[in-house]
């Protein structure tokens, strides 16, 4: 898998390869899953609300502390994250990795 930060966020990484139906802005460096320590996701997610973009999930740290393996929705993306907390970012689940 391969994933790129999405343009305006500070960590927040989508795959590559996906949303060629929605208007995603990324930028130009890629990044690898073990670039973003994705091996570290527990094997237990936490579901929490979904959010409406995903510029919301980096508000969170203000009102709702992220918590690694968190998961949280994107309904405009129609996606979901994981929080890792080595890189204090979020990461687009795989549709494979979200049936743990």
């Amino acid at each position: 898998m391969h994933y790129k930060k999405m343009a305006g966020t500070a960590a927040v990484f989508v795959l590559a390869d996906q949303h060629a139906n929605k208007p995603v802005e990324r930028q130009g460096e890629i990044w690898s899953a073990q670039e973003l320590h994705l091996d570290t996701t527990p094997a237990t997610l936490t579901n929490k609300p979904s959010m409406a973009s995903s510029l919301a999930l980096e508000g969170l740290e203000s009102y709702d502390p992220p918590r690694h393996g968190d998961v949280r929705e994107v309904s405009a993306l129609n996606a979901s994250f994981v929080y890792i907390e080595a890189i204090r970012g979020w990461v687009e689940l795989a549709l494979d990795t979200e049936s743990r």
